[in-house]
């Protein structure tokens, strides 16, 4: 009688064992559900100085009909606009901080989705400094590089946390779960003019962004975008 007994405790508890593992399993299933890659959210990481922070002034035309399917993942609170950095919103400009400008990226973005397929979204994540070297980008000595930088690039470099290189990787962290980083664009140059290692430096940025977020150099193209040249017959001042 006794082991009667113990064999229908054994098998009671067996199956508790059972259900509780069970419910285990449908637990993970339903958290990588939430976490599951829209493999058609194509995401870009745009990063810069001036011109890709926004150094132009939006217009009322730049802000009409952009599609429901152009994303931008904010970088940093901006209360006035109702964003929270880490949220996606629709790509309204500023796409950079909260008071920059038109950038390369809504452009990009806006081209993108009128020439992809309609069930394809594109999202973009912006961070950019005015004035600033490739030097702040360097994962490793960007803290040398922010210890030298001018006043009034220091507030612009807080708002990133003091790491914009950093800042750009979280938040690139946090798009992956939900789509897919199909490139890196770079608007940047200015402030290097005539320095013969900057090729290098942009690719030591490139290599280091490929290694932390885990990305295939050849399915992540890096773009890198330049001003029009005055022999072209047109003259822009940044």
């Amino acid at each position: 009688m006794m082991r009667s007994k113990n064999i229908s405790v054994f098998g009671s508890s067996t199956l508790k064992i059972k259900r509780v593992g069970l419910f285990l399993i449908m637990f993970l299933l339903s958290l990588n559900k939430s976490y599951a890659q829209d493999k058609d959210f194509h995401i870009y990481l745009c990063f810069g100085q001036s011109n890709m922070e926004g150094n132009a002034k939006f217009e009322a035309q730049d802000t009409i009909s952009i599609s429901n399917r152009f994303k931008i993942l904010q970088a940093v609170d901006c209360l006035d606009l109702n964003r929270r950095k880490g949220n996606w919103y629709t790509a309204m400009p500023p796409l950079s901080r909260c008071n920059t400008g038109l950038t390369p990226a809504d452009y990009f973005g806006k081209t993108m989705v009128s020439n992809l397929p309609k069930n394809i979204k594109v999202g973009v994540i912006n961070v950019a400094v005015g004035g600033c070297k490739i030097e702040l980008f360097d994962k490793e000595g960007y803290k040398s590089y922010s210890a030298t930088a001018p006043g009034w690039m220091i507030g612009m470099i807080n708002q990133y946390g003091g790491n914009p290189y950093g800042r750009l990787v979280e938040l690139a962290e946090i798009a992956k779960k939900q789509g897919v980083i199909k490139g890196i664009l770079l608007h940047q140059g200015e402030s290097n003019t005539g320095d013969t290692l900057w090729v290098e430096k942009v690719k030591a940025v490139y290599d280091n962004l490929l290694r932390d977020l885990n990305l295939k150099e050849n399915s992540t193209p890096l773009l890198v975008g330049e001003m029009v040249h005055a022999d072209q017959g047109v003259f822009v001042r940044v």
